[in-house]
């Protein structure tokens, strides 16, 4: 079955757990158990309305305080779909959250308050998706029963949202937007009465519409080496197969292929898909793959076709959304993991920082700190094999590893 990840993003009180609550509760995903606790706490907060935001808010801070703090991913599936949603926060002091949340998802809802229309924040919640180079945005605005279902209103915010569009550098992007109440489930399963002047699909009709071809920024493929398969008995003795997953396009069996980094040529000899041979491996599918040639092969090593090769090189500058409480400073070293591979990484330069409000960039600054998003350069120990983000976003993102703690400190996007 289909798998579409979304992303959420949203202000403090736009009603993003709420939304997300109400999706389950009227496609009869909730347990339930589950649906009976919401039940019981709803009545203890003194609530005349099941409180659909408890579906999702896990922490008990975000429960007392009513916010979504950490990245929650929310399952549910239809006939039609399974759907994976990465509930994000909102606040300015999470964004790396929201980059996180969103870094692996294929379209978003970004809400917005129909009272408060289009604020600062929802610059920078469409910045990241702008960003992230998520082609697929649904603009949900919300709480559409606090304005009497106003059709001036919709349309006002949705001039206003049209404005910002405006400034995105990503024009390959697909918006819609769909008024909703979240607390009430007007055109969120079901169409709503209260609009009779939208004639468009609900929210998760529109979801349950979306073709491959409108979420997948297809490039070339790339073949990134898991594992080098010897099994080294007597039947496959000779047997030389390289494990890995598609990514980016499609390999078919007689493409003219170049391993990096030696550069040897070769053609794919054949494909297997578990215990079967295939002629084509499609974008994402994960597959072992044997070459005409006896080629030597390690974990880490790219098979991309002959005519389409990435940037093979030491250095490179990217976009970096920066998540740790200690400063990134020039000079500094780390570990940059770009797929397969995990590399030494000096920081050569900030550029700037990137106002992700539209607002324009900062020059002075000399350290990222915590939410950062900056243009960073990189001198790395060994070559990698990568593309621009805006064409690759698999092979043209990275994160960045701490040398001494080992932790995720960051999230990159090459240029």
């Amino acid at each position: 079955m289909e798998v579409l990840k979304i992303a959420t993003a949203g202000s403090v009180d736009d009603g993003k757990s709420t939304l997300i609550g109400r999706l389950l509760y009227d496609t009869k995903s909730l347990t339930s158990d589950k649906l009976e606790a919401i039940k019981n706490k709803s009545r203890q907060l003194g609530y005349d309305y099941l409180d659909f935001s408890l579906a999702t808010d896990g922490l008990v801070a975000e429960r007392e305080q009513g916010i979504t703090i950490d990245v929650a991913h929310i399952y549910f599936s239809t006939i039609n779909k399974s759907y994976i949603i990465a509930d994000t926060p909102g606040h300015v002091e999470y964004t790396r959250n929201m980059v996180t949340g969103a870094s692996t998802s294929q379209a978003a809802i970004v809400l917005i308050d129909a009272r408060k229309g289009v604020i600062e924040q929802t610059n920078r919640h469409f910045f990241i998706n702008n960003l992230l180079r998520i082609k697929t945005v649904i603009v949900a605005i919300n709480k559409m029963d606090l304005v009497d279902f106003s059709e001036e209103k919709y349309n006002a915010i949705k001039a206003d949202f049209e404005a910002l569009m405006s400034k995105r550098d990503y024009k390959d992007q697909k918006i819609t937007f769909i008024p909703v109440s979240a607390l009430k489930g007007d055109n969120v399963v079901n169409k709503s009465k209260n609009t009779p002047w939208y004639r468009g699909d609900t929210l998760l009709e529109y979801l349950e519409n979306i073709d491959n071809e409108d979420i997948y920024n297809v490039g070339t493929p790339r073949f990134p080496v898991q594992y080098v398969i010897r099994p080294k008995t007597q039947e496959f003795h000779d047997f030389r197969g390289y494990a890995g997953k598609v990514y980016g396009g499609e390999l078919s069996v007689g493409d003219d292929v170049v391993v990096l980094p030696s550069k040897t040529k070769s053609k794919i000899k054949e494909i297997h898909f578990y215990d079967q041979k295939v002629e084509t491996a499609s974008r994402r599918s994960s597959v072992l793959i044997t070459l005409e040639d006896d080629v030597n092969i390690s974990r880490g090593d790219m098979i991309v076709k002959a005519n389409d090769l990435p940037t093979v090189d030491k250095q490179f500058t990217a976009t970096i959304s920066w998540m740790d409480s200690q400063n990134l400073t020039a000079g500094k070293k780390y570990y940059v993991q770009h797929g397969v591979n995990k590399v030494l990484a000096k920081v050569d330069q900030i550029y700037h920082k990137i106002n992700p409000d539209y607002s324009g960039i900062d020059e002075s600054i000399t350290a990222l700190q915590m939410n950062d998003i900056a243009t960073v350069s990189f001198k790395l120990n060994k070559p990698i094999f990568y593309d621009a983000f805006k064409s690759h976003r698999t092979n043209g993102s990275f994160i960045i590893i701490d040398s001494q703690s080992n932790n995720t400190v960051g999230a990159g996007f090459i240029q």
